[in-house]
């Protein structure tokens, strides 16, 4: 695995173990249809515009709070993709491949997907460039956002194992 080490001054991570195997939670994390059930905090809902796994794809997501008017979420392009195991993607750099200035914060993030005893050792890393950048995405609720779809995406992978 080709990662950057973490600096607490820079990124942030969220850490948890998903029981259910890998390439369960990997589906989860590249079908639109199961992507769209878990990327954002309910009762937000998702539609993903865009999902072409594999390096320099688009990665394209709205969100609608009532279901019928839909505001942009995410548009950002895959850096890495290694099957079952890894997903980088940077939101600097948008879906037509433009650099771009995104709100509330430019990042990059990776996803690790590691064998664990119980299934799968998850873990997102994500980078700021500097660490303003940094404070300010875990002030605007970093860990409570992404810790809701985390639990969201471990409650659709987990459940795939029991139907």
């Amino acid at each position: 695995m080709n990662t950057t080490a973490i600096d607490p001054d820079l990124d942030l991570v969220l850490q948890r173990i998903i029981r259910a195997p890998r390439h369960a939670v990997w589906r989860a994390w590249t079908d639109p249809a199961l992507l769209a059930r878990w990327w954002t905090p309910a009762p937000t809902l998702t539609r993903v515009d865009q999902l072409q796994v594999r390096p320099g794809g688009g990665f394209v997501t709205q969100m609608s709070d009532d279901g019928t008017h839909f505001v942009p979420h995410t548009d950002s392009v895959f850096l890495v993709v290694e099957e079952d195991s890894r997903l980088v993607f940077t939101n600097t750099v948008d879906s037509r491949w433009r650099p771009a200035t995104p709100e509330p914060v430019p990042m990059t993030a990776e996803i690790i997907l590691a064998e664990h005893p119980e299934g799968t050792d998850y873990t997102a890393i994500v980078r700021h460039g500097d660490p303003v950048l940094r404070a300010r995405h875990e002030e605007l609720g970093f860990f409570e956002g992404w810790g809701a779809v985390t639990e969201a995406l471990a409650e659709l992978a987990e459940s795939a194992m029991t139907s």
